[in-house]
């Protein structure tokens, strides 16, 4: 096969891929084709270092994978990663590459702020809201800056953290799942993806749709003057939190863990104090490091 050097202006021959004979860089088998028929490794072209290529293998949307896997993500909680623990993974976006996608959704566009905290709610309506405001306390009065002042910029600093953070959510809510589902012979990397998926699930219903959906809703009620948007508020959305995420650990908790019965309930409502405890610890980590880096 023929092909131009740009660079030089010259034609050289190159074999073809599907004739020429390989040795696989990852197990050193010599092969023929395009995939080592030992472990599967692809031997790259050049169109397979393009930009385009890097995006498409990131996102994985080249088919109908990204859209399927997010379906059973929503519809069939745990079976996504109940399917990835157990080795059947071609059909599927993988969780973590679901969970990045979503983040970066989740990132780029104005959503609800699911994983942020702003300062008022960590200084007086959280479990360590004392120890916040003793810290925060000192910090102005040590700089001599007005707390309003520093709410702009500890608000302004925390959205933009807490974006980045969630990956330290995903790890803290595995391990009360590990703790409740100790019995069930899973690994703690399977009781990790199982958060992976739960964090994507949240992103997905309870940013991005909710969001979506909130936004109708607010159009029609000020259209109509109904004058619903009252109803609307933290604790409406406190109240949708819980119902989905308890959903979730329910379908969860019989796919991924097999657990049936009476004691599903129980461990549902343990596991949403997991969860409880989970997103108080993320929102502390959250604080720490947005107040450091002031």
């Amino acid at each position: 096969m023929e092909v131009v050097n740009e660079t030089e202006g010259t034609t050289e021959t190159r074999p073809d891929p599907l004739s020429a004979e390989h040795t696989c860089k990852s197990c050193g088998n010599t092969f023929r084709g395009t995939y080592c028929n030992v472990c599967g490794e692809k031997v790259l072209q050049r169109e397979d270092r393009s930009f385009r290529s890097l995006m498409t293998n990131f996102l994985a949307i080249s088919d109908n994978k990204f859209l399927r896997t997010l379906l059973l993500v929503i519809g069939k909680p745990g079976f996504l990663s109940k399917e990835y623990a157990e080795g059947r993974r071609v059909n599927y976006v993988r969780p973590l590459q679901l969970f990045f996608v979503l983040n970066l959704i989740y990132f780029l566009f104005p959503l609800l702020q699911l994983f942020n905290t702003s300062l008022r709610t960590q200084m007086y309506l959280r479990t360590h809201s004392a120890l916040v405001r003793q810290m925060v306390y000192s910090k102005i009065g040590h700089d001599r800056l007005s707390l309003t002042g520093y709410e702009l910029m500890y608000n302004q600093k925390s959205t933009s953290l807490a974006k980045l953070l969630i990956i330290v959510f995903v790890v803290v809510a595995s391990l009360p799942m590990m703790v409740i589902y100790r019995k069930k012979n899973r690994f703690f990397t399977d009781h990790v993806t199982l958060a992976v998926e739960l964090t994507s699930f949240n992103l997905a219903m309870n940013a991005l749709f909710l969001s979506v959906f909130l936004m109708v809703v607010n159009k029609l009620l000020h259209w109509t003057h109904a004058g619903w948007e009252k109803y609307l508020d933290d604790f409406t959305l406190t109240i949708i939190f819980v119902l989905t995420n308890m959903y979730f650990l329910f379908k969860a908790g019989r796919t991924f863990y097999g657990q049936k019965g009476k004691i599903l309930i129980v461990k549902v409502v343990l596991g949403m104090l997991g969860l409880f405890i989970a997103l108080e610890a993320y929102r502390l980590i959250l604080f720490l490091i947005t107040y450091f880096t002031l």
